[in-house]
Order: structure tokens, then sequence, then C-alpha cells
């Protein structure tokens, strides 16, 4: 994203929340929101990281909203289906997404064409966390190390394989960043979720994958598949004994799933002040805290303003992995 255009959006996104946040409790209530039930967006399939994230996160903060809520999974094209039914819904905030600012920063890079734009229809309300990605692989993979996997990618170009979610999605440039950085050749097999290429990386029909570690915990754990390293710039709590990417023989090579609320932009700044306060709350709750850490993700919370300033950092990060790899999408 040009720094220009960032600073643009920054100080549009300023002028429409500045100075509000005092008043949005009284400002919400005088609209009645929420009227009617809070519809929440997972753009992934049933039984992978970001649904069960917004399956934690949606309940409650529906409850705290005084209305039921529930979880519509719109999964596909790298997370976009999802993201194009948010950007066509009203601005209520009666239609909210649970998904990954890193989708959305890949999106507008891989796709030459998208019925949305980031910066001009969604709002993205708070960072709820970030989850560790961790370098995956079959029990049958012979290396056990990652210098072991680039050696063997080495030796045998093309033939080593990885599972993505979907072209253009976090996995698959997971992967195609570790590609180039450690200058080895994999072949790509994307799925339509993780969901889906769980079952064939157990099988070893597929031998690794680059991916977000909620989902593969509870496998890691009992044994059915082994993790070579972790992609975040500290070790895992849940995996201490897993060294990250860089102490593993890739230095620089750092990623993570991300979960932020969004809503569509031009949602009023009181719903979106209240949504930001009280998914904040929903952070703090000891069992939320605890079952999110139990699933590998370190919560951050925080301001609107600082999950987008965190959306135009990823943009650039990731449109730079997306040019080296000539990743373009119809």
């Amino acid at each position: 994203m040009p720094t220009t255009n960032r600073r643009q959006f920054n100080l549009r996104l300023g002028a429409l929340l500045g100075g509000l946040a005092p008043a949005w409790a009284a400002q919400a209530q005088a609209t009645g929101y929420p009227a009617k039930p809070v519809t929440l967006i997972a753009p992934y399939p049933p039984g992978g990281g970001v649904d069960n994230v917004a399956r934690l996160i949606g309940e409650r903060l529906a409850t705290r909203l005084g209305q039921a809520g529930n979880v519509d999974n719109r999964p596909g094209a790298g997370a976009t289906i999802g993201a194009t039914a948010l950007a066509r819904s009203a601005p209520d905030g009666l239609t909210l997404m649970l998904g990954s600012i890193v989708d959305y920063a890949i999106a507008p890079h891989a796709h030459k064409a998208l019925p949305f734009d980031m910066q001009r229809d969604f709002i993205p309300v708070v960072e709820v966390g970030f989850g560790t990605v961790a370098l995956v692989v079959h029990n049958d993979v012979p290396a056990r190390n990652v210098r072991e996997l680039i050696a063997l990618a080495k030796a045998r170009p093309g033939e080593l394989s990885y599972a993505s979610s979907g072209i253009g999605g976090l996995q698959h440039l997971n992967a195609e960043m570790c590609k180039q950085m450690a200058g080895i050749d994999l072949a790509h097999v994307p799925y339509k979720g993780t969901a889906q290429l769980l079952p064939d990386l157990l099988a070893g029909r597929v031998p690794m994958s680059i991916d977000s570690l909620p989902a593969h915990l509870p496998h890691l754990k009992a044994g059915k598949t082994r993790a070579l390293a972790v992609a975040s710039r500290s070790r895992s709590p849940v995996l201490p004994d897993v060294p990250t990417m860089a102490e593993a023989g890739l230095p620089g090579y750092e990623t993570a799933t991300n979960y932020t609320l969004f809503a569509p932009a031009r949602t009023p700044a009181a719903i979106v002040a209240q949504l930001n306060a009280e998914t904040n709350a929903v952070l703090k709750l000891p069992e939320v805290v605890d079952k999110l850490t139990a699933m590998g993700i370190v919560i951050i919370g925080g301001s609107t303003a600082a999950a987008q300033a965190k959306a135009a950092s990823e943009t650039e990060k990731w449109a730079a992995v997306i040019k080296r790899g000539n990743i373009v999408l119809g």
C-alpha cells in the first residue's frame, strides 16, 4: 500500500472515530443497537482456526450485546467470498466478520480483480489476536528439522509438496515466503480450508503445511504429526520445545495468523466504538483467555486505529512476497 494512501486512510479513520469514544454508549443506546440478532461471518469452513475463534468470540459478544448471534461460514477463494458478503452488507452493525487482516492485505495483490477494497469497504474494529504458525510435517517425512527439510527439498526440487487452505491464502503465502528465503522449490496442493487438508496431512497424502497452530495442536500433541518450527519471534508457550524458524535455520522468517473483527464501512462510529469496547471486554474473560491460550493464540485487543495500522504494515509485507512469487489469480 503506498505510504500516501495509507496516511490518507488513517486520517479518514481518525476523523471518523476521533473524539467519539467517550460518547459511544449513549449514542448506541439512542439508536437501539442492536435491535436484531448479530451475524458473524467466518470466511473459512467449520473446524478451522478462524471458525473456532469466531464461535468462541461471537457467542460471548452476542451475549454482551443482549442479542442472539450466529456464525455464518462463507468459505472459499482465499477468504474473499466471505469478505464480499460483508462488503455487500448493510452498515448497521448486524453483520460482522471474524477474519484475518493478512488475508485482505494479500487479496488485492494476489487477485486481478476483487468486488471489494479493504480500505474502502471494511473497518477493522479490533485485532482479537494472532495464532502462531507452525511448519508441520507428516511423521513419514525423513527430515527431523528445518535444515534437513531444506536439504531434502534442494535434493528433490519440485517433488516435495505442501498443503494450503487455498490459492492466495496465508498458508500459500507462508510457503511461498519459505521457498523464496530458503531457495527451494515446493509443489502447491491447495484445499478449501484447514479442515479439508488435515485428513490428507494426517494420512501422509501431502507431507507438510505451514499453517496456523490451533487446528494442528491436538494432532501434534497426539504424536500424529510433527512441528519442525514455529514462525513467531519467540517460542510458543504451548510448544516450548519447538524452535522458531530463525533458531531452526531460516533467520528473518516470521508470520502469524491474524484474527480481526471487521464491520462494513460506513457503520456508525458509535456502533464501531461499542463493538470495540465489548470485544475488548470479551477478550478479558478468564474462560476466553484460557481457551485462546490453549489454542496457541496470543490475545491483542486494543483500538480500531491500531488494527488499521496493522493492516497497513501487513499489506506492504505481503505485497513484496506476492510480487517476487508472481502470484496472480483471475
